[in-house]
């Protein structure tokens, strides 16, 4: 080490322990100590190299080195042979290698100067200085020289914990921001140290005015369905007693006053002498979970009386007909036939309603595409649906020259149905049902009307439901509720649209848009 440069040393050390224990980013920290090692030891250039901790060498930084240089440095690097066992068998390795490199590059003009990095018996890296001059140093130097290459390897560490905690950080607000459940992270004393925007969309409030508030504050049960809260569960000894997963469930209060059903799960996170340090709770919406429960509720009792009622009758008449102590005549066996086949039909077609909302749900829904007059297929329907009435009378009016549509015949046979069979069942005192046409510029609308009793207003919303049916029309009619929800699809599959205009005491009048005439064009719909 030169002489004029010894009397700086200690104060080197001093700036090093100073500037290198406030710098965390290894990035700054690695080209500060190396511009610090390059400056004591009168240097022109220099690297760190680092061991990685799978194995392997990687430069770190450099200073006053061309990028064409750095670039055959890094297969050299490569060479190394792995010690996993002793890490610091491969220093020396990685020393010469540099050392020969120096040699060669500079034609013996420079040489090289490593300073190891080893902290408690773990090799970090090499720090690789150029110097134009051999030198050598004394016992002094060595000392001062091993004290800051000790004190680097100290700060490299500090500064690799310090990313790995960042991006460890990084990688846990990432994971919570991206859950669909909400996450709530929750300390001893039950404040709350953090949570996700999933937490915060549930209850419907700023993540700010959720964090540092007491659990107590922010989950309000209006109603309890399950399990116990996490305070009851506390003053029974959870989870120090019975370290289980707690669950409840019930329906969460929010600041609106609105109720949302919602499960919570608590697992508490334990110290290593068994103390409590965090709960994580899990909280999920469940709205749609109940939602399925009363889907499936309904259906049961729909379909269970759906089905009990035909079945029930054709039983009766075959169990009439098959007795042996009754002679009976050709027009009673016609009679009960009869029945026998539409209460068939009407188990064919619930059963066809029901694979077709299955169908539906399944994402399975698909139309066959043609040419359709829409008018005709409305005065075919209506002559098909007048033999089932006799108190009604179907009329249609479109206007001449009604656009041709494309779509499914089938399907949109099965949506005029549907809609006049209500029409007829809910209308039981007779009346005109009227099939009326209207032409748009981009579409067609029809609509179906009656004189029945109507759909009241608060039904309107619901009445495209599946299984929904209102409560007079659940009381004096029959049906399972598909009926509209399975048309309103069908339309939509259509790119159409479906509706009930309000006509209070004036019967229903329900409508569906559909788009004006188009082409096929490489099987694909396109704008005639």
């Amino acid at each position: 080490m030169l002489p004029d440069h010894r009397t700086r040393q200690r104060d080197y050390l001093l700036e090093i322990t100073r500037s290198l224990t406030q710098e965390l980013n290894l990035d700054k920290l690695l080209q500060r100590i190396l511009e610090l090692a390059a400056e004591m030891l009168a240097g022109k250039a220099g690297l760190i190299t680092l061991r990685e901790e799978q194995g392997g060498w990687n430069i770190g930084a450099s200073y006053g080195i061309q990028p064409t240089f750095l670039q055959h440095i890094k297969p050299i690097l490569a060479e190394v042979p792995e010690n996993d066992e002793k890490a610091g068998m491969e220093l020396p390795e990685v020393n010469r290698l540099l050392q020969m490199l120096t040699k060669r590059a500079s034609m013996n003009l420079l040489t090289g100067v490593g300073l190891p990095l080893i902290s408690e018996k773990r090799v970090i890296g090499l720090i690789f200085i150029f110097r134009g001059y051999q030198g050598t140093f004394s016992q002094n130097d060595r000392a001062i020289l091993q004290s800051f290459a000790d004190q680097a390897a100290i700060a490299v560490i500090n500064a690799q914990l310090y990313t790995q905690v960042s991006r460890e950080k990084s990688r846990l607000d990432a994971l919570l921001d991206s859950a669909a459940d909400g996450i709530v992270i929750i300390s001893a004393d039950h404040t709350i140290e953090k949570c996700n925007q999933a937490f915060a969309r549930i209850l419907r409030k700023d993540v700010k005015d959720i964090e540092g508030k007491g659990h107590e504050q922010i989950i309000n049960w209006g109603s309890r369905q399950k399990g116990k809260t996490l305070e009851e569960a506390e003053l029974n000894g959870w989870p120090l007693t019975a370290k289980a997963i707690l669950y409840v469930e019930g329906d969460l209060q929010r600041p609106s006053g609105e109720m949302v059903p919602v499960g919570i799960t608590y697992a508490p996170l334990l110290s290593g002498e068994g103390h409590l340090i965090n709960i994580i709770a899990s909280v999920r919406d469940i709205t749609h979970f109940r939602e399925a429960d009363e889907i499936k509720s309904v259906f049961v009792s729909v379909i269970s009386h759906e089905l009990k009622t035909p079945v029930a009758l054709i039983k009766g008449y075959v169990g009439t007909l098959r007795r042996k102590d009754v002679s009976w005549d050709s027009e009673i066996v016609q009679d009960a036939l009869e029945v026998i086949e539409e209460e068939a039909d009407r188990l064919t077609e619930l059963i066809e309603n029901l694979l077709d909302a299955s169908r539906l749900q399944a994402g399975s829904f698909s139309l066959n595409l043609a040419e359709i007059k829409i008018g005709q297929m409305a005065e075919e329907m209506a002559e098909r649906l007048q033999t089932q009435t006799e108190n009604h009378k179907i009329l249609v009016q479109f206007p001449e020259e009604f656009p041709v549509i494309v779509g499914d015949k089938n399907r949109l046979e099965q949506v005029f149905f549907n809609l006049l069979s209500n029409s007829i069942k809910y209308s039981p005192k007779g009346g005109d049902i009227l099939i009326s046409g209207q032409i748009r510029a981009e579409q067609i609308i029809v609509c179906i009307q009656d004189q029945g009793t109507g759909i009241s207003q608060e039904d309107i919303p619901h009445i495209f439901d599946r299984f929904f049916r209102a409560d007079e029309a659940a009381k004096n009619t029959q049906g399972a509720g598909l009926g509209l929800y399975l048309s309103r699809a069908i339309i939509e599959a259509h790119k159409g649209r479906m509706w009930v205009e309000p006509r209070p005491d004036t019967g229903a009048r329900v409508c569906f848009s559909l788009l004006r005439e188009k082409r096929f064009t490489n099987n694909l719909l396109e704008e005639r």
